[in-house]
């Protein structure tokens, strides 16, 4: 009678082991998620575009009038975006190790150099020259949109610690852009460093600084709930204005049909290319790989027509560039995200 208890017991212990285990197992497939498809990727970032053609609708009717585009961005930059980036910086577990951080901001300013030496390497195969283009169109295809579109994907697809990572990545873009990518537009050796002073860069040092010493976790309660509250929405308005000004640029030239399939093959091809292979095979971790992931997908950014006017460039291909890839990349982007993350490993967190 003894034995059949103790055989009994022994059994309801195997079974609930057994299921403590599928219970756990469940719970990672739920926080991993399984290989993403190209149509949940699709369904996933599709908010982000219909922001944009909301944001080009509003300008086309007249609700959002151009005047209205420097005062809305100043109040993003300054305000908005360095509060979101407090808020997702503070409390990061990754950002505690100083090699993640190092990792993070070189590989943001390496990339940006291979995506340049590429589009320069390309827009001399198209027959670009300088004086015809051959600089602008190097730093338009060769830098993608790495803040506005690429964050809101990065948070739906892998969440709070990915998008931590990538504002401090972005440092090591912004110093590329703003050292390298102005030489080579103005093809002057000056380089305007005022520029790296600006509120989001500030926020990320002022947070990593915090996370160092031990005191992110001290902002907490209704000063915390504040941070935030400010800085939700500063996503969602810079997408807008960029939708707004995409319909201003839009018509505004005659394409060129070398410059538009060069700049698709530098953007969309050859570069991110050259990023799943940093993130395929650099010890990096999972975080960061996530964030070249989605950097690989992203098409061109718009600041290059920015540098294209002030510093003497030819704004025209800038422009081209730009609305082609962002398009395109309706198109390109769940293939790139869906194929790098299995190639690389990744699963998201998507049900």
């Amino acid at each position: 009678m003894t034995e059949s208890i103790e055989a009994l017991v022994r059994a309801q212990v195997r079974i609930q082991k057994a299921r403590d285990y599928g219970l756990a197992r469940a719970g990672r497939d739920r926080e991993f998620g399984r290989v993403i498809s190209p149509g949940a990727v699709i369904a996933s970032v599709l908010p982000v575009y219909l922001l944009i053609v909301a944001g080009a609708v509003l300008r086309r009717t007249g609700v959002l009038r151009a005047e209205y585009d420097a005062g809305v961005m100043r109040v993003v930059y300054t305000v908005m975006l360095p509060c979101f980036i407090l808020d997702k910086i503070l409390g990061s577990s990754v950002l505690r190790s100083g090699s993640v951080v190092l990792w993070s901001i070189g590989l943001g300013f390496g990339l940006i150099m291979a995506g340049i030496v590429i589009g320069l390497v390309v827009g001399r195969l198209i027959g670009l020259e300088r004086g015809t283009g051959m600089r602008t169109f190097a730093l338009s295809a060769g830098c993608q949109n790495f803040g506005f579109t690429a964050a809101p994907v990065l948070e739906i697809l892998w969440g709070t610690g990915a998008l931590a990572l990538l504002f401090v990545h972005n440092i090591g873009v912004e110093i590329a852009i703003w050292s390298v990518g102005i030489m080579i537009m103005s093809g002057e050796p000056g380089i305007p460093w005022r520029r790296l002073i600006n509120g989001p860069i500030i926020a990320v040092v002022i947070g990593l600084a915090m996370v160092a010493v031990g005191l992110d976790d001290q902002v907490t309660g209704p000063v915390r709930k504040a941070i935030s509250l400010i800085g939700v929405g500063a996503f969602p308005l810079a997408i807008l204005i960029t939708g707004c000004s995409m319909m201003d640029l839009a018509g505004t030239e005659k394409p060129s049909w070398r410059v538009l399939a060069g700049g698709a093959l530098v953007r969309l091809i050859l570069a991110p290319m050259a990023i799943l292979a940093a993130a395929k095979f650099f010890p990096l971790p999972v975080e960061l790989r996530q964030v070249l992931v989605v950097q690989a997908a992203m098409p061109a950014g718009m600041s290059a027509i920015l540098l294209a006017r002030i510093y003497g460039g030819r704004p025209a291909v800038a422009v081209q560039i730009v609305i082609a890839t962002t398009v395109l990349s309706l198109l390109t982007l769940p293939w790139i995200i869906t194929w790098g993350s299995e190639w690389i490993g990744l699963k998201a967190l998507l049900p």
